[in-house]
């Protein structure tokens, strides 16, 4: 799995695209193509513009191999955080563009406030779900079963082969992990170990 990629992996990515290898990018692309285009597309709800921000996303690991730093985190954190921050761009590319039409100012100061909203949503929903790419697999198991599968505790337990009190103990930790989401401060956002602004 991706987020388990040993960091010797990632510094060895980074020479490989340094060293203009296509192969590289091909794993690269291979190995996180599916988490960037699901994190823009929840960001974005915009299938073309899912696309596109994961097409930039690319290019710009392509063109800037050397803006990865393994100190820092690893190369799906980087990934992440690149991700993030062209969404949010082209959130605010896409209002400017609607907000230049535009002739009555107030209608631009609402955009600008329904705007500020979606990218805070976003990025709430960003960082759930890097929260729960990021979680134990037993607790993501839990509340998969419990909120996608719909099963009560009882049947989470069956299904994971546990003890009802031990499926409950995954469930409550699961959710304290998720409630993270929304409490901590969204300005400046960076998937934990990887502080770096583009």
């Amino acid at each position: 799995m991706a987020k388990d990629a040993p960091p010797r992996w990632d510094r060895r990515m980074q020479q490989r695209l340094a060293r203009g290898e296509a192969a590289a990018l091909g794993e690269l692309y291979d190995r996180f193509a599916a988490l960037v285009h699901s994190q823009a597309h929840r960001m974005l709800d915009d299938e073309d513009a899912a696309d596109v921000v994961t097409r930039e996303v690319f290019g710009y690991v392509w063109e800037n191999p050397g803006a990865y730093d393994p100190k820092q985190g690893s190369m799906r954190s980087w990934v992440t955080r690149l991700t993030h921050h062209r969404s949010v761009q082209w959130l605010r590319r896409a209002h400017t563009g609607a907000g230049a039409d535009s002739e009555d100012s107030e209608d631009d100061t609402l955009s600008s406030e329904e705007l500020e909203h979606r990218v805070r949503r976003a990025t709430a929903a960003a960082r759930a779900d890097y929260i729960v790419a990021s979680m134990p697999a037993p607790l993501r198991a839990a509340l998969e079963l419990a909120y996608i599968q719909r099963r009560d505790y009882r049947q989470a337990a069956a299904d994971l082969g546990v003890t009802g009190d031990e499926a409950r103990r995954r469930l409550r930790l699961g959710l304290q992990l998720l409630s993270t989401a929304n409490t901590r401060p969204l300005e400046g956002f960076s998937p934990p170990g990887y502080g770096r602004a583009l």
